[in-house]
């Protein structure tokens, strides 16, 4: 609509010219009712016997109009906060979730905001739910918690794309919650527990399998050393006798044991 380039006709211009002479003959009173002021995030769309006066709007600053054939819209140019309230959504893995965010956007063409769309806040907003739950149902729950930066580029490229001919440009989008139900949020923390058991069973086997190849070096070590043997029992004297208890330690020589230990090969 805001490209058509047809005239307003011979009748038009008959009843321009007679609303420019009424400015003329009731000078300077109707000055006040043909400047208009349009403050600087402001755009004024001018209509001149219903048809858009010029492909761009007018502003910042004095407009002049036509008191009889002229009407002017103005356009807010600033951005604009539009809250998305919770929406149900069935993701792809069958998990029903709660999902609200928020969308900036903002008017970059008056005209097209004016001529092209009937209210171009409430299309913004409709358009805005609907793409969100058709978005986020192609979705699983983990990509939805863990892909949430990606899902929001893809809605503002779709609400970009669709909402060009309207004037409007998305700036940015951004999922605020994602509400998974009680029931579920007790399975995910079970399954993390089970998870985090798992782990810590893994890393104490691992241990026990460094401490017990530790332990088989050591003993070969001492076995191939028996005073490096009696050096580490008197080493163990010392720690035990370090320590306010009440254990009675009866050192030995480990001689007997060997001998004794003889012994038994004897028999």
């Amino acid at each position: 609509i805001a490209d058509r380039r047809e005239g307003i006709g011979v009748c038009g211009w008959i009843l321009v010219s007679l609303s420019f002479l009424l400015v003329l003959i009731t000078f300077p009173i109707s000055i006040w009712a043909c400047i208009k002021v349009v403050k600087e995030y402001e755009r004024a769309v001018v209509f001149r016997l219903g048809r858009i006066l010029s492909k761009k709007a007018k502003g910042p600053g004095l407009v002049l109009i036509l008191p009889c054939t002229d009407t002017f819209l103005k356009v807010d140019l600033r951005t604009v906060t539009c809250k998305i309230p919770p929406q149900e959504i069935l993701t792809k893995d069958a998990v029903t979730t709660q999902v609200d965010g928020v969308v900036y956007y903002r008017i970059h063409s008056a005209v097209s905001a004016v001529a092209n769309v009937t209210d171009v806040h409430s299309a913004t907003f409709l358009l805005a739910q609907t793409t969100l739950r058709n978005v986020l149902g192609t979705q699983s729950l983990a990509q939805l918690l863990s892909g949430r930066e990606e899902i929001a580029h893809s809605i503002q490229a779709i609400l970009d794309s669709a909402t060009e001919q309207w004037g409007i440009k998305v700036a940015r989008v951004e999922i605020k919650d994602v509400r998974i139900p009680v029931a579920m949020q007790r399975a995910m923390a079970a399954e993390a527990e089970a998870a985090r058991e798992a782990r810590a069973k893994v890393v104490a086997a691992k241990g026990e399998m460094n401490a017990s190849k530790a332990l088989t070096q050591a003993s070969m070590v001492l076995g191939e050393s028996p005073a490096g043997l009696q050096l580490r029992y008197l080493q163990t004297l010392t720690t035990l006798a370090a320590e306010n208890n009440s254990t009675i330690v009866f050192p030995l020589p480990i001689n007997m044991f060997e001998s004794l230990r003889q012994k038994k090969r004897g028999e």
